[in-house]
């Protein structure tokens, strides 16, 4: 990690800010609350067992904010981690600071590659942000622009010799998915903050920690001076306190059963939400007992059986049972496509697109990549066995396909596979 002269190097105290309760017609009862407060999009008054990142990031960003500087902060992680969560919540603070006048005032924007069917959007979208803060101080209506025309603009402004604008802080989230032939979206991006009066904050959030040395070359990657924060896997204590501290105040769970959840969780993988998941499935099932048993049944906790159950229920699926025979190739199929539809927004993706991530994940993974005929009969063989619904009569480049299993089933099933399971892991 970089140093950085501004950095507040103190864990602060920061008092959680209070949000606004769901309003409800009826009192929940335990199973509700707990189903309620276990949902991973749920957001927690406090992010537990991540003060410390919680603290460097608020430290680098408070600084630029406040002299007016460009800056880039690279946080890396595997899922789940709490990545996203933690850098939202310092914006949330660093905001309310801003409109308490305790901080110059400064635009936010947040890019998702999961959600941009280009990386380029990335310009249009930091460009209406600055334009649109532009607007409201000038008066005139604001104008959306292609993405060639967006980094035209983009240049000019932040090669100016002055800038009076307010300080724009961007988060890149999913970066994995906002990669380009040449580069060139998080050469940019990365580059910018660096000019003397960009006044631009980037904060830039990927699985891979090497990323940017494996996109841009170790030579132009030191030369971006990036402040890096790595987050790591969650321990089973932390797993255990993140699911305690949801369930605060709600009789629904034995001790012991939550504890087994993150010993469980913490020996694969360290997700935050995959023990949500399995305690949140765990509440389903323990509630479907109770309606059986009837009002006269005695209040079931969540016991380590149940959780025992919970975890073989979401292996036992016989889609993951095949998956997991899959050979290697159809396996980062499948991942390819999954991630391109992720990207996209949509529901199909073509092959072409499907087939361009699977040669660049072969490449970073160091694996022998296939030719795109036998990657054609790769795809085939997925539509036989029902995983894919490809377009009929066709088949090339521009043939379309979906998915016809989860994403849930392609992780349990192909997280297992060494390489295919630091691509779900890296991106």
């Amino acid at each position: 990690m970089n140093n950085n002269k501004n950095r507040v190097n103190a864990i602060t105290t920061i008092t959680p800010l209070r949000r606004r309760e769901q309003e409800r017609s009826e009192p929940a009862t335990a199973y509700e609350l707990a189903r309620e407060r276990l949902h991973v999009s749920t957001v927690p008054d406090s992010l537990p067992c991540r003060e410390v990142e919680f603290s460097d990031i608020m430290g680098f960003l408070e600084s630029a904010v406040e002299a007016g500087t460009g800056t880039c902060v690279y946080i890396s992680g595997v899922p789940g981690t709490g990545k996203t969560a933690t850098v939202l919540e310092v914006m949330r603070h660093l905001q309310y600071r801003a409109e308490q006048k305790e901080l110059p005032e400064f635009d936010f924007v947040e890019i998702n590659g999961m959600k941009v069917t280009d990386p380029n959007q990335a310009y249009s979208i930091l460009w209406e942000c600055l334009n649109k803060s532009d607007s409201r101080n000038s008066g005139a209506a604001p104008r959306r622009v292609t993405s060639a025309h967006a980094l035209d603009l983009l240049e000019a402004r932040f090669s100016a010799p002055d800038n009076r604008q307010k300080t724009t802080v961007v988060l890149m989230d999913e970066l994995d998915l906002l990669v380009t032939k040449k580069q060139t979206v998080m050469y940019n991006f990365f580059e910018w903050p660096n000019r003397p009066n960009s006044k631009l904050i980037v904060v830039a959030i990927a699985n891979t920690m090497d990323l940017p040395e494996r996109m841009l070359t170790n030579k132009i990657s030191s030369r971006m001076g990036l402040t890096r924060i790595n987050f790591q896997p969650y321990t089973y204590q932390q797993l255990y306190q993140i699911v305690e501290s949801r369930l605060e105040g709600i009789d629904a769970f034995e001790t012991e059963a939550v504890e087994f959840a993150a010993r469980k969780v913490s020996a694969v993988s360290g997700d935050a939400r995959r023990a949500l998941d399995i305690c949140r499935r765990a509440v389903e099932i323990v509630e479907v007992r109770q309606l059986q048993l009837g009002s006269g049944g005695k209040n079931t906790h969540v016991t380590i059986g149940i959780i025992n159950d919970t975890i073989k229920e979401m292996l036992a699926s016989p889609t993951v049972s095949f998956l997991q025979t899959c050979a290697l190739h159809q396996k980062l199929f499948l991942v390819s496509v999954m991630q391109c539809i992720r990207r996209s927004g949509l529901g199909d993706v073509e092959f072409g697109d499907a087939a361009e991530y699977h040669m660049q994940a072969c490449r970073w993974h160091h694996v022998q990549p296939p030719t795109t005929s036998d990657l054609m009969r790769v795809c085939e063989s997925l539509g036989q066995a029902r995983a894919l619904v490809i377009e009929g009569g066709r088949m090339d480049l521009a043939m379309r396909m979906s998915l016809n299993v989860s994403e849930q089933d392609i992780v349990m099933g192909c997280k297992t596979d060494k390489v295919v399971g630091k691509l779900l892991n890296n991106g």
